[in-house]
């Protein structure tokens, strides 16, 4: 290449070594660009830094007008620089001034430079600048020149990450690497956490990237990938659960990756240029985050993202470190955040240090998101590159009630913040004070107020809050959290553990409900086109018997002389429930021959979620003991809608005629054959929803643990008899799909009912 002697490791070298030098940071990147001109030939070097507001600024130059450092600025996608910027890729064209992007800037005397090189200075993916060499001829930049700048640039994306550079910035200018961002997620655990950013994956900072010997570091770089292929085919192997939310088609995935010539091939070429090991994996790394963070199909992402966990394993392969934060370097105010996290992996974690969770990707049906309202941990999911756009330590805040996370937040919005979750916590000492308030409205109506729960840690909030029971405890968290399928020795164990936590009130278990997406992971993932209609829940019980009955042989051992209640999930004909009840009268004979008491009051329902129960109430109420209300399912169901899809999602309103419709066909249903029914689903614990449902003529709800105080204000506050009229004339006067909310705010607003 054309080149001063020494070449790329020796220009790499002397960067380093100027970036040692005791001098401002001014000067320090001065003589950086007069070095990098001088080893590429180059007329022009240039250094542009990005902005806060998105502008990118002239920080340094060797060859253009010296005046127009800190004047010259241009937006991303403006000019070639603003260009690269943008696209996040490398760009070498032989006649600029022609080039259709080309964006003269007088100040900077570049009229006269014909052909330009410029590569992206990127961290963890994000543009943090540009750096540009121009020669007055034209000429075609070779391949190992554009690879030599490139590798140049990684060198400076330490310094521009080391806010270093903010020091030579204007007056009210921020540089964008410690700028403040405000993302809006989805908000899956209520509550405003404020706290020090923790990886859930400590990110491998790459000290060393300058190789001693390229042939060595060529030798490591294989024997890690040898390394990395045969620790995933012994986790596969193994069958069991991989870590923290992985399963075995993610590992497929990763392996396949491995093996990938493209990718091993460009590992190799980094290396060849002079690079560590480790700087050429992350050279790599960057270059996929970089198209990640501007890709928009699904799948691509995917992938990409795929590759970007991939890398990761492989620098900590490298480097020897643990590839999960140890639980035990857990500080204090920790926010965690993740790509994405099973609910084992967060159980694992000191709670008492916890303040928020933040993920890339989850949503509120999710699993972790079940297990984060357990645990009472303020929670934001979908916030997009949110691990690439955090370091270790950096300030955050995260607000589970609307999504919000804001990183390196302003002095005020910390204040605005701080007292919000100050008034949260009075609002929650006010709900508290309720605890042994009757849930009775104005009228005298009696309400139930039941807890969703699905682990250990959910049932000391029964007793606090005074839940009247447990209305829906979802065994299949046990499962899900397990090493291994659960044996019914310590099924039983964990059914009498939560009885025993409840101080003697009923606990409503639900059979295991998994399939769609709630995949054990160490079953078998079944490929289905549509899996939230397939092959699940209760049908998977029946066509397993065996499965199913080692449960229902664990809940009744467990419940022995105490009241038991049982329901079967995705119930949608009645010969199912049929089927499900023979097999607890089987197990009850079956008690009866080893002597073991039966429970003392047993009571089996169905989790009415499926809309074909719609037209069979009037067969199945006669047969079951109560019915619970899965209004998530449902809503997704009668609708058509995926409830995880965003695009979807939000199109319908759970308070539209049909959907409110639906439900007082269910609730007079329960009325006219006196069978308890209970709403068990995100509605039962929204205060608005809840009063819409008491003004249906549900009389029993159940919900997050959170969720109870409000809940119980509401009730206290309103009126059963003038709810039920003003639903029943509402519904009369509306006939098509649109939402209903207002009219409720309005007249909860107009009564003064506290939602």
């Amino acid at each position: 290449m054309r080149g001063a002697p020494g070449g790329p490791r020796m220009l790499l070298r002397r960067l380093r070594e100027i970036m040692a030098e005791p001098v401002s940071a001014q000067t320090r990147l001065d003589r950086i660009v007069v070095q990098i001109a001088a080893n590429m030939v180059a007329e022009v070097c240039s250094v542009y830094v990005l902005r806060a507001d998105g502008v990118l600024e002239l920080f340094a130059t060797e060859g253009l007008n010296r005046e127009a450092v800190h004047l010259t600025t241009m937006r991303s996608g403006e000019g070639l620089v603003g260009l690269i910027a943008e696209s996040a890729e490398a760009l070498a064209v032989a006649d600029a001034p022609h080039h259709p992007s080309f964006s003269y800037k007088p100040e900077t005397g570049e009229e006269i430079y014909q052909s330009f090189l410029g590569v992206p200075i990127l961290r963890g993916g994000a543009t943090l600048g540009v750096l540009v060499v121009q020669n007055k001829v034209r000429r075609n930049y070779l391949e190992e020149e554009i690879e030599v700048l490139q590798t140049t640039a990684m060198l400076l994306a330490e310094m521009v990450a080391s806010g270093q550079l903010q020091a030579i910035a204007r007056p009210g200018i921020s540089i964008a690497v410690k700028h403040t961002v405000h993302m809006t997620g989805t908000a899956i655990s209520e509550g405003v956490g404020l706290g020090h950013v923790v990886l859930h994956q400590p990110r491998v900072t790459v000290t060393k990237l300058v190789a001693e010997d390229t042939q060595a570091e060529a030798r490591r770089l294989d024997e890690a990938v040898r390394a990395l292929r045969d620790s995933l085919d012994e986790l596969i192997a193994r069958g069991d659960k991989a870590g923290p939310g992985e399963h075995t088609e993610i590992l497929e995935t990763f392996r396949m990756f491995a093996h990938d010539r493209g990718w091993i091939r460009r590992l190799q070429e980094a290396v060849m240029t002079g690079l560590t090991a480790e700087a050429a994996v992350e050279r790599v790394q960057n270059d996929a985050r970089a198209k990640l963070q501007r890709q928009t199909d699904p799948y691509l992402r995917e992938r990409l993202h795929d590759l970007d966990d991939l890398a990761n394993r492989l620098l900590h392969q490298l480097t020897g470190k643990s590839l999960v934060l140890d639980k035990d370097e857990l500080p204090d105010n920790a926010i965690l955040v993740a790509r994405t996290m099973g609910p084992a992996a967060l159980l694992d974690y000191d709670r008492s240090r916890l303040r928020g969770l933040v993920l890339e990707e989850g949503g509120g049906t999710s699993h972790v998101a079940i297990v984060a309202r357990a645990l009472g941990i303020p929670a934001s999911s979908d916030v997009p590159n949110i691990t690439n756009l955090v370091e270790t330590g950096d300030a955050v805040i995260v607000d589970g009630t609307t999504g919000e996370v804001h990183v390196r937040p302003t002095a005020d919005v910390q204040a605005a913040y701080g007292e919000k979750a100050r008034l949260r916590a009075r609002r929650l000492e006010q709900y508290r004070a309720l605890r042994d308030v009757e849930p009775v409205t104005k009228d005298g109506v009696r309400i139930g107020l039941h807890m969703n729960a699905g682990l250990i840690v959910d049932l000391p909030h029964v007793v606090e809050m005074n839940a009247d029971s447990v209305g829906l405890f979802r065994t299949e968290l046990q499962f899900m959290v397990a090493a291994k399928f659960p044996k019914t020795s310590q099924q039983y164990a964990f059914y009498k553990s939560a009885m025993d936590a409840v101080q003697n009130r009923p606990v409503t278990f639900r059979t295991l409900d998994i399939g769609g997406d709630k995949v054990l992971p160490y079953m078998a993932k079944l490929e289905e086109d549509n899996p939230a209609l397939g092959w699940r829940a209760i049908r998977i019980g029946l066509d397993r018997p065996g499965l199913l009955r080692s449960q229902i042989r664990a809940m009744l051992r467990a419940g022995a002389e105490r009241d038991l209640r049982i329901m079967f999930p995705m119930i949608a004909v009645t010969h199912e429930f049929a089927a499900a009840k023979a097999i607890v009268e089987r197990e009850l004979a079956y008690l009866d021959r080893l002597g073991y008491p039966r429970p003392r009051d047993l009571k089996l329902g169905v989790m009415l979620e499926v809309p074909s129960l719609l037209w069979q109430l009037d067969d199945i109420m006669p047969h079951v003991d109560f019915v619970s209300v899965g209004s998530n399912d449902l809503m997704q169901y009668l609708f058509a809608v995926d409830r995880d899809n965003k695009r979807v999602s939000g199109r319908f309103d759970s308070l539209s005629p049909p959907m409110l419709r639906a439900l007082k066909t269910i609730a007079d249903a329960g009325h006219k054959y006196q069978k308890t029914v209970t709403l068990c689903g995100e509605m039962g614990g929204k205060p608005l929803e809840a009063l819409a449902l008491i003004g249906l003529g549900f009389r029993s709800l159940s919900m997050t643990p959170s969720a109870l105080g409000p809940v119980k204000a509401m009730v206290l506050g309103m009126d059963t008899g003038r709810a039920q009229n003003f639903l029943d004339d509402l519904l009369a006067r509306h006939n098509g799909t649109e939402s209903l909310r207002t009219e409720l705010r309005c007249f909860a607003e107009e009564r003064g009912i506290p939602l």
